[in-house]
């Protein structure tokens, strides 16, 4: 038995952007950073930021489209996903990314004065506010991978 679970707390880098591959389906993709702060030995204050790249499928994509803006805080259940390809020069490269499962909005409503905020209509089997799980999207498409 094995497990791939990833579960990250952060804030999106840039707005996500969402495509529709040839069959329709749509995905999104989205910087996203994790930071962790610490004292160096010295007594200095460290903040160290990690980026991840972050890609939703199907029903998940269109609420990322619409409610991931950048510096919203995020909550993201996923797993992680390594692919590579080659360069025009034949040199092979690796990309690695974060499959969301579960996305959740954090932070009150009112203190992002944004009123396009969903409701608790996006709420699919889990009990949190404002979150969609992947799960209830359908399965993910295999190698049909725009990018």
């Amino acid at each position: 038995m094995s497990v791939n679970k990833v579960i990250l707390v952060g804030n999106v880098g840039k707005d996500a952007e969402v495509r529709h591959i040839d069959s329709g389906v749509a995905v999104a993709s989205f910087p996203f950073a994790t930071s962790e702060n610490y004292t160096a030995k010295s007594g200095e204050k460290v903040t160290s930021t990690e980026w991840h790249n972050i890609v939703a499928w199907r029903g998940l994509a269109e609420f990322a489209g619409e409610y991931i803006k950048k510096g919203k805080q995020l909550y993201i259940e996923g797993r992680i996903r390594t692919r590579s390809y080659d360069d025009k020069d034949g040199v092979k490269k690796y990309f690695t990314e974060i499959l969301a499962d579960k996305i959740q909005l954090l932070g009150r409503k009112d203190q992002d004065n944004d009123d396009s905020r969903p409701s608790n209509n996006y709420q699919q089997t889990t009990p949190e506010k404002d979150s969609v799980n992947e799960n209830d999207m359908g399965e993910e498409p295999g190698d049909d991978l725009p990018f």
